[in-house]
């Protein structure tokens, strides 16, 4: 069932933060109007830890944002979560030529949320090595960093099958690269599944699937397919950052 997951649960988001775009009445597109169409990464930290990370969670849904002294010496964070922002920062500043490791601090609903991220001397391997949320002590999160030339867009969203089953699918976008990647998680269940594959003519290609499981279409995601067990999994999805 978990590589079921991996493979099809592209997507079937919350609608928050985008509007519908009147075009073709039987192909309509939306579009989040509160997101970014170019990359907020400076061209001098491609190469460096220095830089913005975005990404996206499940066990709830939301996203993520990092910016480790993008344009100057700031260092803060801003999640996302269930429609509820959370602005975090660290103390830690950022030193040339070192791996940066640190706690981000928040409050959420009054109580002290704490994520600790790290990332490599590049900007390789970021990771969410810990996290206390309170209220989703289940929660995952799923990071990439975003260079001047690969912007990142992230999808939020849930699944359902004929099995029957429903769930949770985030995901996270590089068009310009052609690839995804991302987070899911059953209704009821505390497993994250981790997923990723491949983009090719705006058609997804979950890795190990045959054949497309969803298109994007402008800021939405969609699809039909059948999976290993002969059942039928509708995806939709919406990007929110």
């Amino acid at each position: 069932m978990k590589k079921f997951m991996l493979l099809y649960a592209l997507a079937m988001l919350s609608f928050f933060s985008c509007k519908k775009k009147d075009s073709d009445p039987s192909t309509p597109t939306y579009t989040c109007t509160t997101c970014k169409t170019t990359p907020d990464a400076l061209a001098a930290n491609n190469a460096s830890s220095k830089g913005i990370y975005k990404g996206v969670i499940a066990g709830s849904s939301g996203t993520i944002m990092f910016n480790i002294a993008n344009n100057g010496s700031l260092i803060t964070a801003v999640m996302i979560l269930d429609g509820v922002t959370i602005n975090l920062s660290s103390a830690v500043t950022w030193v040339a030529g070192q791996p940066y490791v640190a706690n981000f601090t928040g409050v959420l609903n009054g109580s002290p949320v704490t994520i600790n991220f790290s990332v490599g001397i590049s900007g390789g391997t970021p990771t969410i090595n810990a996290s206390n949320i309170p209220g989703h002590p289940n929660a995952s999160l799923k990071v990439i960093k975003e260079t001047s030339t690969n912007m990142i867009e992230c999808f939020e969203g849930s699944y359902n099958t004929t099995l029957p089953e429903t769930g949770t699918f985030n995901m996270i976008v590089l068009r310009t690269a052609g690839i995804f990647g991302g987070v899911s998680r059953k209704t009821g269940s505390s497993v994250i599944n981790e997923f990723d594959g491949t983009i090719n003519n705006n058609q997804l290609f979950g890795a190990g699937q045959t054949g497309s499981i969803g298109t994007i279409n402008g800021d939405q995601i969609t699809g039909t397919f059948i999976d290993g067990n002969s059942k039928t999994v509708n995806i939709t999805a919406r990007r929110t950052l």
